[in-house]
């Protein structure tokens, strides 16, 4: 027998009224949608009389139904969630947190699948139903972290997908890192991860050569963490785009956070904005509050996909963060004074990957006939105010399943 679940009363978004002032309000109206084998294939005014009685009904009570998210910079492996209070020690430069952690890698590593899924729950319960995580490959603890992240990804299979990168924390050409990172690529990664060529690695071609060749010997993506600022991290960011040009790996490649888009003079980061649209490199922020961040909204105009994501919280790292993506969206309105409804409902896309019920012509574009019944509902009023106020996430569905909330 077919899978079938009835959305019933669900508030969906279903146009904009428009001001003399250039202003706009979200409409509204509730639905009852059918959702089965996890797809959406029916979509009727509420109510709807006719919901057949041995079909399995979800009564959303007139809450708002909202695309989930996408969590696209995380990192699983390196949580304390689940283990006593502890907080980060002082250091004085980089060097010295990285040597910090790695003195703990062997001490935490049994405790990685505990650890990940405690992290898993906490995304989840926040709506998002897809995470990117970053997973230490190096020298100390070889591919345990992988193990164990992998596990605890396997058993939330049936609740979210979920990409692994094999990220080289601790350098990628240091001694024997190629034999590891192409051990991780074979043992359940799948996209190559780089840090810092100029800042880590210190040899910024040999450092972009090593990954763009690890990810065309596995026919793999690459998302690549670069913090290093200014013109370093720019001319960086340039050479790469142009190496993915001459290799044609098009629309498989990510630069994370890429502060030095913020750094240079917006007319250099426009000119690099076209390039990185023609060979589809995205771009994963975390929207820090005490560093420049590439000028998501300018990156958006020229078509540069941008997405958003947590990061590590709770390590070695920071002791912040709550694993809520959505809030990521309201510190970047919050930080760029987006306070109009049409801003506001406009950054949810960088929370759901792209996705918002309405386009810019205020039409509707989610949920259609035919897409994944994935759905977090919230007490909120449209999209532009789940941005604004952070309502909780009261029940979270994923291909027609509760998989997290009150419901679950």
């Amino acid at each position: 027998m077919s899978s079938v679940l009835w959305l019933r009363n669900v508030r969906l978004e279903t146009g904009i009224k428009k001001f003399e002032d250039g202003s706009i309000e979200t409409v509204t109206e509730c639905f009852d949608v059918k959702i089965q084998e996890g797809i959406v294939v029916e979509k009727h005014a509420h109510p709807y009389i006719t919901i057949p009685s041995n079909e399995k009904i979800l009564d959303a009570k007139g809450l708002l139904g909202l695309p989930t998210f996408k969590e696209m910079h995380n990192h699983l492996d390196k949580t304390y969630l689940s283990l006593d209070w502890k907080s980060c020690k002082p250091v004085r430069n980089l060097e010295q947190r990285l040597q910090y952690e790695a003195m703990e890698l062997n001490e935490l590593a049994p405790t990685t699948k505990q650890r990940a899924s405690a992290m898993i729950d906490q995304l989840l319960s926040n709506g998002s139903t897809h995470i990117r995580t970053h997973v230490n490959i190096d020298p100390y603890i070889g591919l345990k972290n992988l193990e164990g992240v992998r596990e605890a990804l396997e058993q939330y299979s049936d609740k979210l997908t979920y990409e692994i990168v094999a990220f080289p924390q601790h350098g990628l050409l240091r001694d024997d890192m190629g034999t590891l990172m192409k051990e991780a690529m074979r043992s359940g990664a799948h996209i190559v991860g780089g840090l810092d060529p100029a800042g880590i690695d210190k040899n910024i071609e040999k450092s972009l050569y090593e990954v763009l060749n690890l990810a065309t010997e596995f026919d793999a993506g690459i998302d690549i963490h670069l913090h290093d600022a200014g013109h370093v991290g720019f001319y960086t960011i340039d050479k790469f785009a142009e190496m993915v040009r001459e290799a044609k790996w098009y629309h498989k490649t990510a630069m994370s956070h890429a502060f030095s888009l913020g750094d240079v003079p917006v007319e250099q980061t426009a000119e690099l904005a076209e390039t990185l649209r023609e060979v589809g490199m995205s771009i994963m922020s975390t929207i820090p509050i005490n560093r420049n961040i590439p000028p998501v909204e300018l990156l958006d105009q020229k078509g540069v996909a941008v997405y958003l994501g947590c990061d590590g919280f709770y390590d070695s790292w920071s002791p912040f963060g709550n694993g809520d993506v959505l809030e990521k969206s309201n510190r970047y309105c919050d930080r760029f004074n987006r306070k109009d409804e049409k801003t506001l409902a406009h950054s949810l896309k960088w929370a759901t990957g792209g996705i918002t019920p309405l386009n810019e012509q205020g039409e509707v574009v989610w949920p259609l006939e035919g897409h994944e019944a994935n759905i977090v509902l919230v007490e909120a009023a449209c999209s532009a105010e789940a941005v604004a106020r952070l309502p909780k996430r009261e029940t979270v569905i994923f291909r027609g399943k509760v998989v997290a909330g009150s419901n679950h």
